[in-house]
């Protein structure tokens, strides 16, 4: 009889929302996936449990403390898995030739190293990291194709594409494609006044009303700067200029995102917003697997709303789509600086409101020009992050 070889999952961000979700759909198809490795940052707890119930050859944290304390709790749960630490850590369990599939959702900037080591051993890889195309776009494309890795979008909108797009169609437009419709939520503050959005708390700002995020990415969605990344993104992903793309805000997230072909025609990719639809999808494409979702009742979802996103009460957004059409290094400048802007927000150092004022003087002030490699995308995102802090006592109300 033979056996069957399960696919080595890597799963970076382990104990974050996505990597979450991702064992959670791990975790119904032990048949067909087993984990290879678990990262997290300081997580400790979460990480020691995830290692018991999957047994991964390696786990992987920020710091040699963190390392000692991991290490005390697996030893204490007779749990085998042997303990890295440090950037150089991620990168090996991304790039291990064991490893076949590594799923990227460490949040921010941090991803990028380990994403890129993913990309350019040639894995495939499931991008919950929208910030290593924000930042290095053309350098992480380049490497795809160099590689041969094979690259599959985790958010919801990215995949919702994807699945309504022809298969393996590199030129949109050669295929009768005319625009993508990126649609969003609206975020908690979508009715909002300007006067309360600008006084908003964390808590509020972290309130989703459909999705259950991290802390930085729901309040990326609040400010919608997360659209605005996504739009980045999207650009990358699917090789198209910014304005092929149309940002559509859609309070139900019961249609994840739209193609529109020439003919007129319309392709929508609906379901319950739970990120396990997405990851499934990527995980067994382009097979389909089960994801623990349950059905979206299309009757009871009665309507479905559409309206244009409001760019005067929602900035970031603009600066986003700003940052989009420039090109260069602006799209790294402006996410190092909200990655600065938001950590602020959630310390209550400044307003919500003085976010997108502290993102404007910082895209002003900073000077551009395209990384040609990773040390530079690197430099270039840790001299923004030094302006976003020389700034930001003028932000403070």
């Amino acid at each position: 009889m033979t056996a069957i070889c399960r696919q080595q999952i890597t799963v970076l961000g382990s104990t974050g929302s996505i990597g979450v979700s991702t064992l959670d759909v791990i975790a119904r198809h032990l048949e067909q996936y087993q984990v290879f490795a678990l990262t997290a940052h300081t997580s400790v707890d979460t990480l020691a449990i995830q290692c018991q119930q999957f047994n991964p050859r390696y786990a992987v944290v920020g710091d040699a403390g963190t390392a000692e304390q991991l290490r005390k709790q697996l030893t204490h749960n007779r749990c085998q898995s042997e303990v890295l630490y440090g950037v150089d850590a991620l990168e090996q369990v991304a790039r291990a030739p064991e490893a076949d599939t590594v799923m990227a959702a460490i949040v921010g900037a941090a991803g990028l190293m380990p994403t890129m080591a993913a990309v350019r051993a040639g894995k495939k890889v499931l991008l919950a990291n929208k910030e290593a195309l924000v930042m290095a776009s053309t350098l992480f494309m380049a490497a795809v194709a160099t590689s041969g890795a094979q690259l599959l979008p985790i958010d919801s909108e990215h995949n919702a594409m994807f699945q309504c797009l022809p298969a393996g169609v590199t030129d949109l437009p050669r295929a009768g494609i005319s625009k993508l419709l990126l649609t969003g939520s609206g975020g908690p503050f979508r009715t909002w006044s300007d006067s309360a959005i600008h006084n908003a708390t964390p808590e509020q700002a972290c309130n989703h009303p459909n999705w259950s995020m991290g802390r930085k990415i729901s309040v990326d969605s609040a400010t919608l700067m997360n659209k605005g990344l996504e739009l980045i993104e999207a650009c990358s992903l699917f090789n198209v200029p910014p304005s092929s793309i149309q940002v559509v805000i859609h309070p139900q997230s019961v249609i994840h995102s739209m193609v529109e072909y020439v003919d007129g025609s319309i392709l929508a990719q609906l379901g319950n917003p739970d990120m396990r639809t997405p990851i499934a999808h990527a995980l067994a494409w382009p097979e389909r697997i089960a994801s623990g979702v349950s059905s979206l009742d299309i009757v009871a979802a009665a309507r479905l709303d559409f309206e244009e996103p409001d760019l005067e009460r929602f900035p970031a957004l603009a600066l986003a789509m700003a940052a989009a059409k420039q090109g260069n290094g602006a799209p790294t400048v402006l996410n190092a600086a909200n990655e600065v802007a938001v950590a602020a927000f959630l310390e209550r150092r400044i307003s919500f409101g003085q976010i997108a004022q502290l993102l404007t003087t910082v895209m002003n002030l900073a000077t551009m020009a395209e990384p040609a490699d990773l040390f530079e995308v690197q430099a270039l995102d840790q001299y923004a992050r030094r302006i976003a802090l020389e700034q930001m006592p003028q932000c403070v109300a």
